[in-house]
């Protein structure tokens, strides 16, 4: 077994052990231990969180103070201290049901999201960088001040042009790629601090 396969099913055998649905759970486990984007108590917003490990992590980080919340448009099971609803991101109103759950602004906004993948690179690439434009629109409407946020990017031509939006947003942008990230993959994270507005 070659090592990358062999780091690949450590992840997934630990989501497994650890009751996690997905081995993304420690992509964001390991940004939060490097960044700190989620704090006990914090209010946090899921975009695209099927099929729901960042979900299920962010609970635990926010722990029983905190509020969780995951929007995806796909079905996604009921995860134990947190409130899914089924919407489309790309759907502005999304923002007043958020609203309503939360009764005030979140401290952080995480998207791990991808489009269904066709396999043509520069047609996802695309559409996943437009999906996180879509975020951001949620995003800021819905973030505190000083918030934080955490975007997947499918690192790509229009990659650098959504970084430099969202430097105009916060007061640090790091990007970084989690160890539980395949070596492989052209996934790249954005992690934002200090939200500015």
């Amino acid at each position: 077994m070659k090592l990358l396969d062999a780091r690949k099913d450590h992840y997934r055998k630990l989501a497994h052990e650890q009751g996690f649905r997905s081995r993304a759970a420690y992509k964001l486990k390991e940004l939060n231990q490097s960044y700190r984007i989620i704090g006990p108590g914090f209010y946090v917003l899921d975009l695209g969180c099927a099929p729901g490990g960042w979900t299920q992590m962010a609970v635990k980080l926010a722990g029983n103070q905190g509020k969780v919340m995951g929007v995806d448009l796909s079905y996604v099971e009921e995860i134990p201290g947190a409130h899914i609803i089924r919407e489309n991101i790309e759907d502005e109103h999304v923002v007043d049901e958020i609203m309503d759950y939360f009764e005030r602004k979140v401290n952080a906004v995480v998207c791990d999201l991808s489009p269904k993948v066709s396999g043509n690179w520069s047609v996802d690439h695309a559409k996943q960088i437009s999906l996180n434009y879509d975020c951001t629109k949620i995003m800021e409407k819905v973030l505190t001040h000083k918030g934080n946020a955490v975007f997947k990017v499918f690192d790509g031509e229009y990659s650098k042009e959504f970084k430099d939006y969202l430097k105009k947003k916060f007061a640090r942008i790091t990007v970084t790629k989690p160890k539980a990230s395949r070596k492989q993959s052209s996934e790249l994270y954005y992690v934002c601090l200090g939200f500015t507005g």
